[in-house]
């Protein structure tokens, strides 16, 4: 039985995972690196520091599982979108690569839209709006600003795409990420000559696009030597994170919705057909399911909202949690259980840095409103998470607008391993959510690719099919789905509420 490795280059860290045929996980390992901030708003890493640690987690699943050469049949990759990565004609990189979360492209931004012929224009190009993290700003930031490192640029790459051309010596993306950098025409899944001839870009630049299944090229006799795996191991084309942690979550099809609550916030829908938001609230890219499709909205601090309030605020319950030898986590959603649904007229927006579904406003910050005398910790720790939870709605809403049915919602993240913040979920979105049997998120998704462009599996969706499963059904409690109901418009109004005044605050820090 063959043995299939995914490989999920992450911000904090590289993880690599072994399934066998029958989607079983044999180990996983994560090799983590730095991420540097040379200025404010500016994000940046060492590609080579992807390599290596992909070299060194790939090794260490292979002696944890016990596996040898022979016994790996091919090769999954997924990573961190958007991110630039640029080469020259020696194949070297040229200067760190600017990252998904990257805020200097503004001015790009504008830049494109105003080529473009307008922002309605470029959204009908490349179904999306020119936004700070997506990859054709920062190309025109470097032509802007680093002439010399732009002339010397030959290729650009996504950062998994930097690591299969460590591993196969071949140029080489797929559709699901290539969506992510705002010069793909989304809907004929190939690159946008139109869009690249405005802004003045050479096609030579961006590397063949592939199906996700479709096998890209080989393992190097070099690259197979530092990894200790054998010459010619099948490559796939992989996914970027949100498509292949779909894969992993199995949604394959229509109708199946994932809310994934982690550090960001993703709302993720699998569409049969190209469906577009005309305001560009919801991105509309390819998905790692061939001839599909997929809209994601991103939440900017969902489950990092709660991260930012057990750190700056619940000291107390970080000591009492290490004596009692427990998750800090617990303590306060215990504190937050203790509060009513509601907190009691206590709102939190969780835009702790902007936010961009669906309002894609970067100066954006977040604030309780509604603090009476009432309110003690629990209704804080309550209150931030129904926040994160009722900015998740907005995309479910804005999918509902557009026809695109949600007839399940699948779980995952930190979010879905809490009873009582899966419970919270069903009561705000309304409708009854589900766990799944794979935790495992993209690195298993794109192991999954690998089975299916390998021959394992007919296609992607025969293999999800037999590998994931629904374990747990949590259904909406009627008093709380009612109290949430009449709260979620009020929290809507409030950004509107406070919108003009996000820019002003942001100028006195200037």
């Amino acid at each position: 039985m063959a043995v299939f490795l995914g490989i999920d280059i992450g911000t904090s860290g590289t993880k690599t995972l072994a399934m066998n045929e029958d989607g079983a996980i044999l180990a996983t390992t994560t090799v983590e690196y730095p991420l540097s901030s040379p200025k404010p708003g500016w994000s940046e890493q060492e590609p080579l520091d992807w390599w290596n640690a992909s070299v060194k987690s790939v090794r260490q699943v292979m002696k944890i599982a016990r596996l040898k050469a022979a016994d790996i049949g091919g090769i999954g990759l997924s990573g961190q979108m958007h991110g630039s990565v640029f080469l020259d004609k020696a194949g070297n990189v040229i200067r760190p690569a600017l990252l998904w979360n990257d805020q200097r492209t503004a001015a790009e931004c504008a830049e494109i839209e105003k080529l473009a012929g307008g922002r309605r224009k470029l959204i009908q190009m490349v179904a999306n709006p020119a936004l700070t993290g997506f990859t054709a700003p920062k190309i025109l930031w470097l032509r802007n600003n680093e002439k010399k490192n732009f002339d010397k640029t030959v290729q650009v790459l996504l950062p998994k795409d930097y690591v299969r051309y460590r591993l196969t010596g071949e140029f080489a993306t797929e559709v699901s990420d290539a969506s992510g950098t705002l010069l793909l025409d989304v809907v004929g899944r190939k690159w946008s000559k139109p869009l690249l001839n405005k802004l003045g870009l050479d096609a030579s630049l961006l590397p063949k696009v592939y199906e996700s299944e479709d096998v890209t090229g080989g393992l190097s006799e070099l690259a197979a030597a530092e990894m200790g795996l054998k010459p010619g191991t099948p490559v796939v084309g992989g996914g970027g994170d949100q498509a292949a942690s779909a894969i992993g979550n199995g949604i394959v099809r229509k109708g199946v919705v994932s809310a994934t609550m982690g550090t960001s916030g993703v709302v993720f829908a699998h569409s049969d057909e190209v469906q577009v938001d005309p305001e560009g609230r919801l991105h509309t890219f390819c998905h790692a399911v061939r001839g599909k499709w997929h809209v994601m909205g991103c939440v900017l601090s969902a489950g990092g909202s709660l991260q930012w309030f057990r750190n700056q605020l619940c000291q107390e319950e970080i000591a009492a949690a290490k004596k009692k030898k427990t998750d800090p986590y617990e303590l306060i959603t215990q504190q937050a259980a203790e509060a009513p649904a509601g907190s009691e007229g206590l709102f939190f927006l969780p835009y702790l840095t902007g936010e961009r579904t669906p309002h894609a406003d970067p100066d954006a910050r977040g604030c309780w409103i509604g603090l009476s005398l009432r309110h003690g910790k629990g209704h804080l720790a309550r209150s931030v998470m129904e926040g994160a939870t009722y900015a998740m709605r907005d995309s479910l809403e804005i999918a509902r607008e557009m026809q695109i049915p949600v007839k399940e919602v699948r779980l995952s993240g930190g979010g879905a391993r809490s009873e009582f913040w899966r419970q919270m979920q069903a009561d705000i979105y309304g409708q009854t959510v589900v766990t799944i049997n794979a935790e495992e998120g993209p690195a298993y998704g794109v192991a999954l690719l690998a089975a299916a462009g390998t021959g394992a599996y007919k296609n992607v969706v025969e293999a999800c099919n037999a590998t994931i499963s629904v374990v747990t059904q949590t259904k909406p409690v009627a008093n709380a789905r009612k109290t949430y109901q009449s709260a979620y418009p009020v929290y809507q109004q409030l950004y509107r509420s406070l919108k003009n005044d996000f820019p002003a605050i942001q100028a006195l820090l200037k």
